[in-house]
Formats: C-alpha cells, structure tokens, sequence
C-alpha cells in the first residue's frame, strides 16, 4: 500500500502499520505553527510530530525540559490547523505524565480535546508503563519514544549515543518489545547504535521512527529547523542539512534594510 502524495485523505494509525509491513518508508517531522505545518502537509509528510522540541528551537532554551502543557497544546492547536492529511502527534511535556498515571492521562486527554492532535507521544518504558495503559485504555493513541530522551538530559548528564553497552541494549530492547505489547502504534529510536535499530525495528510489529539510530528504522524524523537550515550551531552526524535558511534569510532581510535605508522600497508600483 503506498501512501504517496494525494492517494489518501488522512494518514491513521493502520495506514502507519500497513507501511511498514509492506516495507514503505514513513516520513516524519517536526512542526510548532500553522504555516509551517501547511507546507509539509502539502508536501506529502506522513507523520507530523508537535515536539517539545519547541522549547529549543521556537522558545530558545537550553533543553526542552521548561515548555509547558498549555504552550504545547497552543503549538499543537496552531499545527492542526495547517494540516488537512498528515497524522499529528504531540509531546507530553516533562512532569505531566511521569509520575502519575491519572495526571497523564488528563494531560493527553487535555491535548486531544483542545488541539484536535491526533496522538501523543511520551518517553520511556517500563517505568511509565502505568501511565502508557491508562491512556490507551481512553482511546488516545501513543507513541513511544526509547533511546535518547531528552527529557531525561540531567540523568544521562550528555546527549551521546546511547545503548552502546550491552545492560542498557538489553533495556531498551525489552522496553521496545513492551510498547508493543501494551497497543503503542509505533516508537521513535533516538541516538543509538543503527545495528540496534535494525534488531529493534525486526524484532517488534509496530513502526520504529528513527533518529541518528540508522537506516533500517521504519522511518525518520528530523527537527525541520535543523533540515532547512534555520539553526545555525547543531551540527549531529546524523543530520543531512537540505537548505541553509538561516544565511538565506538573513542575506533577504539585509537587503530589505539597505533598500529602506536608500529609499528604494517602496518603488512607484509599490505604492498606491
């Protein structure tokens, strides 16, 4: 079944699985905004995903540990808005769904009621476990996401490849196999080694998304800050640049301050 541009109204949760069970790529990205979201839509993107990566590239801090449920949820609303086919799913921020299984479910039934999202996606394992099967149980599809967790950043005290060793491969191979086994419809593999992401990808039915964790993933995501270009200092193995926005941009606003400066805009068919 191909899902190309046009040959479907929605991308759903089956659509996702039947991908990968006929070996078709799934394309993911992030999206924080209305326009943004309307251009990768229409360009045939599968899988939107609302990070809480926000905290970073939209809102300028240092991790995405500070953004809030209501900033996500506002992110999350703007985004469904631009989208008229691809499935949008939605972080649960840090500290809204950790240690409380009814508190995450509030929090993922408070981002389907007010965004319109279609899913949400949280970090970890084992140790949500009671949170991940509260929320399925309302209905709300979820997204794993093993590996990397950056919003565990202080614990792991870097952003190096993780899983390297055989004790946190283990881990991360039994937490994947429970994902799937609880009713998760796919899990994003952050930064770890691409022949663990291969076993991973084998070993479980539901769609693995990957990033910097190989090509053997089900599919990929990128920050589309980091792929277009906009950000300027992040510079991953694993991130393949296809535009460089931020020197483009800043190249068009300096030449629209010196046209102001000398008086050449607006011209005389620039004006009424």
């Amino acid at each position: 079944m191909s899902v190309a541009k046009g040959s479907v109204k929605r991308v759903t949760t089956s659509i996702l699985q039947n991908m990968k069970d006929n070996g078709e790529k799934i394309s993911m990205l992030t999206a924080y905004d209305f326009s943004m979201a309307k251009i990768l839509d229409d360009a045939g993107t599968e899988v939107l995903l609302v990070g809480d990566s926000a905290s970073n590239v939209m809102a300028g801090h240092e991790t995405t540990l500070p953004i809030t449920l209501d900033q996500m949820i506002y992110h999350a609303s703007s985004v469904i808005r631009g989208v008229s086919r691809a499935f949008v799913v939605v972080d649960l921020p840090f500290g809204s769904y950790q240690g409380n299984s009814r508190e995450a479910l509030q929090s993922a039934i408070r981002i389907m009621k007010e965004s319109g999202a279609h899913g949400v996606k949280m970090e970890g394992g084992e140790e949500i476990k009671e949170s991940i099967t509260r929320i399925l149980s309302a209905g709300i599809p979820v997204m794993g996401h093993l590996g990397l967790t950056p919003q565990s950043i202080y614990k792991f005290g870097t952003y190096v490849v993780r899983a390297r060793e055989e004790e946190e491969a283990a881990k991360l191979k039994s937490d994947a196999k429970l994902l799937d086994e609880l009713g998760c419809f796919g899990v994003v593999l952050e930064k770890i080694p691409a022949a663990l992401g291969k076993e991973v990808t084998e070993s479980i039915s539901i769609p693995t998304i990957g990033i910097g964790a190989g090509p053997h993933t089900s599919g990929q995501v990128l920050v589309t800050h980091d792929l277009l270009g906009i950000t300027k200092d992040f510079h991953p193995r694993f991130l393949r640049r296809y535009l460089d926005l931020y020197d483009e941009i800043k190249g068009a606003v300096g030449q629209y301050i010196k046209d102001v400066k000398s008086s050449d805009f607006p011209n005389e068919k620039e004006q009424y």
